[in-house]
């Protein structure tokens, strides 16, 4: 018998990750950072900073470990012309505040991606395909986009936004607004009726979805923070379906 157990034992070791028994986690969330041209230098950390002390505030880690698996899984990507998509940080386990930092450090040396034109649809279709090979189990999906402007590259951001509404994501979003004096292309940074505006309407979606702004470097570590401590208390995707 202990035989047979030991070789059972092996057997799973060797078996690739798809074929394993998943992980529980309460959330998988897909956080993606908008890395297009309009992304400044002083933007682009802003985002890295921000996201960075946001996941290891103590009110969020305390908002994770309130959870029945006391754990999300996170996967970070930026993206920016519609063939420019990278995961910058594959999916891990945040438990504690030792994983949040950790996740925090990786964010903080990791390099920029690239620089490209904006598509937001392609970020979305991007996301969802980590999660369908995501090494873990959860209820809830989240997409949480943080982006300067509006989408120009690629299919339409709605019909993207409602492909992945239509399998129970939600997508929630964090706005970081340009100073008219400081856009040099103020029809894509600071469309008609403002960027929140575009974003209400075009990009979030799910039972839930709100935009968060963030107007300055102070304020997007505090947006992000508030942000994440709402997406983490949010609805699990099976009462989603259920209510539907």
């Amino acid at each position: 018998m202990r035989l047979i157990v030991a070789l059972l034992g092996t057997i799973l070791a060797l078996l690739p990750p798809a074929l394993r028994a998943a992980e529980p986690v309460d959330m998988l969330l897909v956080l993606a950072a908008d890395v297009s041209r309009s992304v400044t230098d002083p933007k682009f950390r802003l985002q890295r900073e921000g996201a960075a002390a946001a996941i290891t505030h103590p009110d969020v880690v305390r908002a994770i470990t309130s959870g029945a698996h006391r754990r999300i899984a996170v996967c970070f990507v930026e993206w920016a012309s519609p063939n420019m998509q990278k995961v910058v940080i594959d999916w891990m386990v945040i438990g504690d505040g030792a994983s949040a930092r950790r996740f925090g450090d990786k964010l903080i040396e990791t390099p920029r991606s690239f620089a490209g034109s904006t598509s937001i649809s392609a970020a979305i279709d991007f996301a969802m395909g980590q999660f369908e090979r995501a090494p873990f189990a959860s209820d809830r999906w989240v997409i949480d986009v943080s982006g300067d402007g509006n989408n120009i590259g690629g299919r339409l951001v709605t019909d993207a936004r409602d492909d992945a509404v239509a399998k129970n994501v939600t997508i929630n979003a964090l706005v970081i607004l340009t100073p008219i004096e400081e856009a040099f292309r103020p029809e894509h940074t600071n469309p008609p009726g403002g960027l929140e505006k575009y974003f209400q309407e075009n990009v979030i979606g799910g039972p839930g979805a709100f935009t968060i702004v963030a107007e300055n470097h102070g304020a997007f570590g505090r947006s992000l923070t508030k942000k994440l401590i709402q997406e983490i208390a949010g609805v699990p995707r099976n009462e989603l379906a259920a209510g539907d």
